[in-house]
């Protein structure tokens, strides 16, 4: 089966091909761009540019997996929301992974804090041991993060790494399409329903509704 992965959960940009039979993922590409101002205008062209780089046809995908985030909100909706019409439209199951997860899972073993940028000086965060999530998802300022690893990963551990004071292992910067995709091997390879694809805010939008009117006459 022919799985696309989309992470918009961080300022990359990611589109992901994998085949996934009985015992195997094997990647067949990924296209990243980083520019946390355009993920709607670039991540249609990468998912065009990884299906053509395979020589694969969107009619050919049995599923689609996205990252939830946590993300800010306007950029970490393209991504799930290019995912669930994507699956609507090809009639095929799209399913929901943290994005944080993928990360811990492509740090590797040990104890190692994920730590991405959630703007406002802040960032979302969670503690993986051996990639597997030890914490639940959370924002913080990063003197505020209880550290309790080895090592830290993701472009948010880079930016505040003078203030988190660990190891900082810059390879694994953003979300890879690949860990998304074999966090979510159980699903595909039974072939389950689609996720809801909820995504992880973890505060609330910029913008809200007014609660009341604004008089504009004297």
């Amino acid at each position: 089966m022919l799985v696309l992965a989309l992470d918009t959960s961080t300022p990359a940009v990611t589109a992901a091909l994998a085949e996934v039979d009985d015992s195997h993922l094997t990647g067949l590409g990924e296209r990243r761009t980083v520019d946390p101002r355009a993920h709607g205008e670039l991540l249609a062209p990468q998912v065009r540019q990884v299906l053509a780089d395979a020589g694969v046809r969107p009619a050919q995908l049995g599923a689609i997996v996205a990252g939830l985030g946590p993300g800010p909100f306007t950029g970490l909706r393209v991504g799930l929301a290019t995912a669930a019409s994507m699956g609507q439209a090809l009639g095929i199951p799209a399913y929901g992974i943290c994005s944080l997860d993928a990360l811990g899972r492509a740090a590797g073993p040990g104890r190692v804090l994920v730590a991405t940028d959630a703007r406002r000086r802040e960032v979302y965060f969670a503690t993986y041991v051996d990639g597997k999530r030890v914490t639940d998802p959370d924002v913080a300022k990063p003197a505020d993060v209880r550290v309790d690893a080895d090592r830290a990963v993701g472009e948010g551990a880079v930016k505040y790494s003078e203030v988190l004071g660990l190891p900082i292992d810059d390879r694994v910067l953003h979300p890879p399409g690949e860990a998304l995709i074999a966090l979510a091997l159980d699903k595909i390879r039974d072939r389950a329903p689609g996720d809801a694809l909820t995504p992880l805010y973890l505060r609330r939008p910029d913008a809200v509704a007014a609660t009341q009117r604004k008089h504009v006459l004297p």
